[in-house]
């Protein structure tokens, strides 16, 4: 018998042929934990399925892994479903999955989680982002869907509780396929319907029928809509992320309808005990009033002015005459020590030297001479007398030994 020598090629495709005609192993089921899971640019996912014994590589492309409701991550047990195959080019078998989910967990919850954690830490659903729910809104829109229950149900309650409120409904997809974006365009749409603030909710369901409500698209519309939104999705129990997004939670869409208007009913009784209270202080204000003014009519001031005003004249007066007083004796003070300064500067002057017998000698280049050494005989001088000058010539000087013997 001949030898059937196969190519590595032919062998692998070979093996492919059977693998992939097993019907046991496409669409299996396998469990195990992810390992070495990255995310190619072209959005296709790759890593591995292990557990104790074995490992198992996996390829979800990405027209199936767009589908998933969780985030994979390393470590995460799972259940995944798909065909097994081999990869010519490195003659591995692998599985090729086109569902996936948690293991332990459902997969909504668990995507309910990763969204939630990541939009906390974004800060989408901080208290200091709620806005104040107008009271007495002009116009309210609900966005729902057009026909169910909860619409009739919220009309009904914000038409007893303010007849006079516009109501504007935006429809929309509630639940099922493309509900989360039909959601979303609806949120949009409230910067151009003039609402004072909005509804958006739906009545009770099962959590794959709420789920539209818990996608990121209309979770991100609710936090950055135009105008205060309330969030009444489901029954009190259930919990959704647009509630968290809302700036109001109201347990179901009845009650919200009660927190988006005050009741016009109450509202009124209220004005009129504020106009009561109003017109009771402003009485008991005009008799205070009234009671000054009479008070006031039988003052002495204002009853006999004449006596009033003569006493303040004779203050005026009193105040006059002290007031001259005092100013002539502030002159006199002032007057006698000028005159004292008058009388130094005259005994420090050299004029007042001259009145006494003195007399100033210069010499002919108007220097003083203080010695009769300084001049000769025959040098012209000049005599500074207290009234007027002596132009003299000296005939003789006498030096101060003579001046003594005279």
């Amino acid at each position: 018998m001949p030898r059937q020598i196969l190519s590595v090629g032919e062998l692998t495709i070979y093996l492919q042929s059977k693998l992939e005609t097993d019907p046991t192993l496409q669409g299996i089921w396998v469990e195990g934990e992810l390992s070495n899971f990255m995310r190619h640019s072209s959005g296709h996912m790759y890593f591995t399925i292990k557990d104790s014994t074995a490992r198992l590589k996996c390829v979800m492309f990405k027209g199936h892994n767009l589908r998933l409701r969780f985030r994979p991550t390393d470590g995460m047990a799972v259940m995944a479903h798909g065909s097994i195959t081999i990869y010519p080019k490195s003659g591995e078998y692998q599985l090729y999955i086109d569902a996936m989910e948690p293991s332990g967990l459902g997969s909504l919850f668990l995507a309910y989680e990763q969204l939630k954690e990541k939009l906390t830490v974004e800060g989408l659903f901080d208290n200091s982002r709620k806005r104040p729910i107008p009271e007495m809104p002009a116009k309210v829109a609900l966005i729902t869907s057009p026909t169910g229950a909860a619409v009739r149900d919220m009309i009904k309650v914000l038409r007893r509780r303010r007849t006079d409120v516009d109501i504007i409904i935006i429809p929309a997809q509630v639940q099922g396929a493309g509900a989360a974006e039909s959601l979303a365009k609806a949120v949009r749409l409230l910067g151009m319907v003039g609402a004072d603030s909005a509804i958006i909710g739906r009545g009770g369901g099962s959590i794959e029928e709420l789920w539209a409500f818990n996608e990121e698209v209309l979770v991100r519309e609710v936090a950055s809509a135009p105008i205060p939104i309330i969030s009444a999705v489901g029954h009190e129990t259930d919990f959704t992320l647009t509630d968290l997004a809302a700036d109001l939670r109201a347990p179901t869409p009845s009650a919200a309808a009660e927190l988006a208007t005050a009741d016009g009913a109450q509202f009124c009784r209220h004005l009129l005990q504020l106009d009561s209270r109003m017109t009771r202080t402003l009485a008991k204000r005009i008799e205070q009033m009234r009671r000054e003014v009479q008070r006031l009519e039988t003052s002495a001031v204002l009853s006999r002015p004449e006596r009033f005003l003569g006493g303040r004249r004779q203050e005026i007066d009193q105040l006059s005459v002290r007031m001259g007083r005092a100013m002539l004796i502030a002159l006199e003070n002032r007057k006698s020590q000028f005159n004292g300064a008058i009388g130094r500067l005259e005994a420090l002057s050299p004029l007042g030297t001259l009145r006494r017998g003195y007399s100033i000698c210069l010499n002919q280049q108007e220097q003083l001479v203080r010695k009769a050494s300084e001049v000769h005989r025959g040098d012209a001088v000049k005599v500074i007398l207290a009234s007027g000058r002596l132009a003299c010539l000296v005939e003789e000087v006498e030096d101060a030994g003579d001046a003594e013997d005279i």
